[in-house]
């Protein structure tokens, strides 16, 4: 199995590294991980998700080495000395995105009806109105950019329908909204179709809205 073919796409501030791959066997890739790591990825007992550890390992380690992967209290991943990371995967595909000064969120799913199922859920009235609620390209595009949002916003217990909010510009260029504590964050977005994957990501820098003034981050 091949896990040297990665794609990289420079995506506004962010730059973006995917890795496809199909069904392998894991230890013959162990020699790009740590024995943290090792230990970590035995300790799964789904085959799919040690494949997508390992091949998230060994997109890190083709980018910055044997850096280890931290993960802070609400469970966001970075690189110390390497700026922001934002990690995702979805059916044979991992993604890492990377700012050297900015948060930088990724988010990869596979296109499917589960987000037309899912659409009362995360969707405000008024988004129901602005969108497509019938297309399943676009209720994934929907759900993967909330999910960018979610990550973005490093809060738990957001809800998505009222807390996160979107606005279609273009096919591949939305603007998103962050409403927490009292104030609202605008989020550039950014996304696109890959074969039958939606890649999401924040394609600038997060912006406060206070007073009608906007002020970076």
């Amino acid at each position: 199995m091949n896990l040297n073919c990665i794609d990289k796409i420079e995506l506004g501030i962010q730059t973006v590294y995917l890795l496809k791959f199909e069904p392998f066997d894991i230890h013959d890739f162990f020699q790009y991980l740590t024995e943290q790591e090792i230990e970590r990825v035995l300790s799964f007992k789904s085959i799919k998700r040690q494949q997508e550890f390992v091949a998230t390992r060994k997109l890190r380690h083709d980018i910055f080495g044997f850096n280890h992967i931290h993960y802070n209290e609400v469970g966001a991943p970075y690189i110390k000395n390497e700026g922001y990371i934002s990690i995702s995967h979805a059916d044979g595909i991992v993604g890492i995105a990377m700012n050297k000064k900015y948060e930088v969120s990724l988010d990869l799913e596979t296109i499917s009806n589960q987000s037309l199922r899912l659409r009362d859920k995360f969707l405000s009235e008024q988004e129901k109105k602005r969108l497509n609620t019938n297309c399943e390209i676009e209720m994934t595009k929907a759900w993967s950019l909330k999910e960018v949002l979610y990550k973005l916003s490093g809060a738990k217990g957001i809800i998505f329908k009222e807390q996160l909010q979107i606005q279609k510009l273009s096919e591949e260029q939305w603007l998103g909204e962050i409403f927490i504590k009292g104030k609202k964050i605008e989020v550039e977005l950014s996304t696109f179709v890959l074969d039958n994957v939606v890649l999401s990501c924040n394609s600038g820098k997060k912006l406060f809205l206070d007073g009608g003034l906007r002020y970076n981050i």
